[in-house]
């Protein structure tokens, strides 16, 4: 494991310092949340001026429009932009992070050429079609179902938690094609075109306010058999695929606002004379050593990767203990804030209070806590497999 930086990294670092500070003070003011297609636009333009940069895709081959860049280097980009106070990625997240990646892997010729630079330019927005309403985490038991009718699928079903479903042009969907198999081998991973007929978009109100994710309602949708990623019935492994680029470097970026959330939370006591609580000091002082431990923890696991190794046990967990290290971060928020606590409105501190609502997901999105547990207990300390409860 080498955690330093080598001297073309220390230099990708410096030009990529240099170029954001010329680009973001010519950026727009961001959009109102609930103007999506204003939130299209805006993160369309930042993914262009990116592509015109060289910085779209840092860690895609380059014979894919890409950067060809090391793991290293895509740690560095995120760490950067994220300082920098860039435009995440937004709408552009199944796209970039999900979609592109596994066509490199497992598309066709085809595929790659129709969708990846167009992914690549902010010219093609999509969405994720996995999660049911009786199929989240135990993602196997998904029931949509998919029919060979010729040369077309015919796809019936629903499917829940469909992040940016409202302004996407692609769907990246698992169906079951195969009834009669087990459970993980009956699965397949489709292209879907939003715009064909049959799908209904629903959008769904967060308890923030927000609507960035719906309900997929699938009625008799007719999908090519040539939209088909991989072998039929061989979605389940395709999938595994699209999540080990999801849970690679998804929680960047929130590592980094951990610590901006505990200097406003330390900014907060002050300026309120709370600081003097030993207490809060403290828990202060173990979350800002838990965050500086995560962060050495993102730069073990792309050491490994860059060493051409998986790193399995290092991504889970991370997730685990990130995700539940953010919320108690809120929690310490929320006991600094006090009564504004329970305000999401324009007062101080209601950023703060918006994501404590947030990271509530946290511990759920992305493979839950209990999901991450099951994985170290079995595929890294080599315990047996929890048993399987049904009802009688």
């Amino acid at each position: 494991m080498d955690l330093s930086l080598t001297e073309r990294e220390l230099a990708f670092r410096s030009r990529l310092r240099d170029w954001l500070a010329e680009a973001l003070p010519s950026m727009p003011a961001e959009p109102d949340r609930d103007d999506w297609p204003a939130r299209r636009a805006y993160d369309a333009d930042w993914q262009r001026s990116l592509f015109d940069a060289g910085y779209a895709g840092v860690d895609w081959p380059a014979e894919y429009g890409g950067l060809g860049a090391s793991p290293t280097e895509q740690l560095i980009f995120l760490e950067e932009t994220a300082l920098a106070g860039a435009p995440p990625v937004g709408v552009n997240f199944v796209g970039l992070l999900h979609a592109g990646p596994t066509l490199i892997v497992e598309g066709s010729e085809e595929q790659r050429a129709e969708h990846l630079p167009r992914i690549l330019r902010g010219d093609e927005v999509w969405c994720q079609g996995f999660s049911e309403p009786d199929a989240g985490s135990d993602l196997a038991a998904l029931r949509t179902t998919a029919v060979r009718d010729g040369d077309h699928y015919v796809v019936n079903g629903r499917k829940l938690w469909t992040s940016y479903a409202t302004v996407a042009d692609y769907c990246e969907l698992l169906v079951r094609t195969d009834p009669d198999a087990p459970r993980h081998k009956g699965i397949s991973w489709l292209i879907l075109p939003m715009d064909t007929p049959g799908v209904q978009v629903r959008p769904l109100r967060t308890v923030v306010g927000s609507d960035e994710f719906s309900e997929l309602v699938l009625d008799d949708v007719r999908i090519p058999v040539g939209n088909r990623v991989g072998a039929e019935n061989d979605g389940w492994r395709v999938a595994m695929v699209t999540f080990s680029f999801e849970r690679g470097t998804a929680f960047i970026r929130d590592v980094i606002e951990s610590r901006t959330l505990l200097a406003e939370i330390v900014a907060i006591a002050e300026a309120g004379g709370l600081w003097q609580d030993t207490a809060l000091r403290r828990d202060v002082g173990r979350l800002v050593a838990e965050t500086s431990g995560l962060w050495s923890l993102i730069r073990m696991n792309v050491s490994e990767a860059a060493a051409g190794l998986v790193p399995t046990r290092g991504a889970s967990v991370f997730k685990l203990r990130f995700t539940e290290s953010r919320q108690r971060i809120a929690d310490l928020a929320a006991h600094v804030l006090g009564r504004a606590s329970i305000a999401m409105s324009d007062v101080a501190g209601s950023r703060i209070v918006t994501d404590r609502v947030n990271t509530l997901s946290f511990t759920i999105a992305a493979g839950t806590s209990q999901i991450q547990k099951n994985i170290l207990a079995e595929r890294v300390l080599g315990l047996p497999k929890e048993p399987r409860w049904t009802s009688r």
